[in-house]
């Protein structure tokens, strides 16, 4: 039985949740929900050159160093973490995969699902992250699917920002403030040390959005996350 409520966040990499929505997992797992992550890769061959440049690695030793990172930065996070290890550069994505991911969905029955920017010139795994997550969720609402099980329902979708938003046709559409998780979230930076380079960045992102926040709202915020939505908003109130 169900006693608390699921935030799903599909991710294409291990370490991709951190930067992009590691204060919506925080913010949510410190307000008692329970925040599951699915990594579909380890992101083992195409971001952890770090690692890669160490003497006689080898791809099962990145894995192992990858997976344990985001398990630490979940555990920081507060999040469950779970692995499909289907590689990366590229991802592929089996039905069997893709069923699984639709079963992940009926069985925690999430409230809302954070994944990638639909489009990114740059990283051909994340907008099929995205697909995938999309499709899953579609699957978990047909009855023909595994028939007799209850069907999802319609849980809303938003896209974390992307590392180039303008070239990945992404606009920001919600500002979430996660001013109270952010030391939080820097601890998470500091787990995923195959990709250090990236930690000042984003607390740039952060800073950058908290002022877009502020800007837009009658709120002191000082660090924010950006998310585009997919679907409308079905509200009974404008304000």
């Amino acid at each position: 039985m169900q006693t608390s409520k699921h935030g799903l966040v599909v991710s294409a990499h291990s370490a991709d949740f951190v930067w992009r929505a590691g204060g919506a997992i925080a913010l949510y797992a410190r307000r008692g929900w329970t925040m599951t992550v699915v990594c579909l890769s380890f992101g083992e061959r195409g971001e952890s050159a770090k690692m890669w440049r160490q003497p006689g690695m080898t791809l099962e030793r990145v894995k192992q160093g990858r997976r344990a990172e985001a398990e630490r930065a979940a555990d920081v996070l507060g999040a469950q973490v779970r692995f499909m290890d289907l590689g990366d550069y590229p991802l592929r994505v089996p039905d069997q995969a893709l069923y699984r991911l639709a079963d992940i969905y009926r069985e925690l029955r999430p409230s809302f699902v954070l994944t990638h920017s639909q489009r990114d010139p740059y990283n051909f795994d994340h907008p099929l992250a995205t697909h995938v997550a999309q499709e899953a969720r579609v699957i978990a609402q047909a009855h023909g699917h595994a028939p007799g099980e209850p069907v999802l329902g319609a849980p809303p979708v938003f896209l974390f920002e992307p590392h180039q938003p303008e070239q990945c046709e992404w606009k920001p559409q919600v500002l979430l403030d996660i001013s109270e998780v952010w030391e939080t979230k820097r601890k998470a930076f500091e787990v995923m040390a195959a990709q250090e380079h990236l930690w000042d960045y984003y607390t740039r992102v952060a800073l950058q959005r908290g002022v877009q926040a502020a800007r837009n709202s009658d709120s002191k915020i000082r660090y924010a996350e950006a998310y585009q939505r997919v679907f409308p908003q079905v509200t009974g109130e404008l304000a």
